[in-house]
Order: C-alpha cells, then sequence, then structure tokens
C-alpha cells in the first residue's frame, strides 16, 4: 500500500506530542495523516480516549493504519475489539508499561494492563532498550503476545523528541517499508 491508499491515524500519548515530535512532522508530511485528538491530553481517562480513537476509526471510509506512541499504544490496543472499519495494520512505538506501579503520573496506570490476544492485522512495536517508561522486556513480552514483529532501536530513550527524535529518519525508513508490504 501507498500512504494515499490509507487514512493514518497519529495516536499521541500523554500530553500530546508537540510539533518537534516525529509523529507531528509525519502528520505534516504524509497528506492522509490525520491525529486523533483527546478532549484532556494531561489528564487521560481511558474510556474517554479509547472512544476517540474508535470514533476516527469507524469513521473512515478507506483501511486505516495506526501510528501510535507511548500511551496512544494502550489506547489504541484497548479500543482494537470496537472497530468497525478495516484496519490495514499498526506501528507502535515505545509502549510504557502501563501496569507497572511505579508508572508516574500514577493514573496511566488505568490503561493498564495490556489485553495480550494476538492483533487482527500486521503490526511492528518499537521498543527501546533505557526507554524510562517501560522495560524492553516487557515490551518484548507484550509485543510477541500481539503477534508483532519487535525492533530492537537500542538504546535510545523514549523515543520522542527529548530523546533526540524529532526528525527520526530511521523510523521514517521502517514505517515506509511496513506500509509497502501491507
Amino acid at each position: 500500500m501507498k500512504a494515499s491508499d490509507v487514512d493514518i491515524l497519529i495516536i499521541p500519548g500523554y500530553t500530546n506530542s508537540g510539533p518537534d515530535h516525529w509523529q507531528s512532522r509525519w502528520q505534516s508530511k504524509l497528506s492522509t495523516a490525520r491525529r486523533v485528538e483527546q478532549a484532556e491530553w494531561s489528564k487521560p481517562v481511558r474510556e474517554d480516549w479509547v472512544e476517540r480513537v474508535v470514533e476516527e476509526v469507524n469513521a473512515s471510509t478507506r483501511p486505516v493504519v495506526l501510528v501510535a506512541h507511548s500511551l496512544g499504544v494502550a489506547t489504541a490496543v484497548h479500543a482494537i475489539p470496537r472497530f468497525t472499519s478495516k484496519v490495514a495494520g499498526a506501528f507502535f512505538v515505545a509502549p510504557p508499561d502501563v501496569a507497572n506501579p511505579a508508572i508516574r503520573p500514577r493514573h496511566l496506570m488505568t490503561f493498564g494492563p495490556y489485553p495480550r490476544e494476538p492483533l487482527p492485522f500486521p503490526s511492528i512495536t518499537v521498543a527501546s532498550r533505557n526507554d524510562p517508561f517501560g522495560a524492553f522486556e516487557q515490551t518484548e513480552d507484550v509485543a510477541n503476545a500481539w503477534g508483532s514483529l519487535l525492533l530492537d532501536a537500542g538504546e535510545c530513550g523514549h523515543i520522542n523528541a527529548e530523546s533526540g527524535h524529532g526528525p527520526w529518519p530511521e523510523g521514517t525508513m521502517v514505517f515506509a517499508q511496513f506500509l509497502s508490504r501491507l
């Protein structure tokens, strides 16, 4: 598939993705990309966030590709059972360990634990070995349960603008390859 063949849904995490974040950059460059907006970015409520993703997916007239970062991954995975429109694939980056009682802020735990059923579409999960919000082994375990291809990004933090991943050309290349195989 080409980007022009699908609706690309950008699903940011806690506090949204700022202008320098790779998600914002991709959204501005991909003509079929749109962001799933949340009413409250700094005090996420799981059911509200999930409902917004469900609304956006189900309103799509073309196949959807999910591009989720951090808490956006948890939101997307919880929304899957309620999708009525076709999702062609998912590109998940830096899923946090939402079942870890040490996560801060603590209300992010309401997004855990992750469902462990295999995903009904192809997916890639990109994880860092030193992500402060989730241990690589935990991400590896859940990606395996989902049947998601896990890509080891090495030691690169939370894969966001703060960790130096504004443009993130490596991610762009992997996403382009992923799209071409859907």
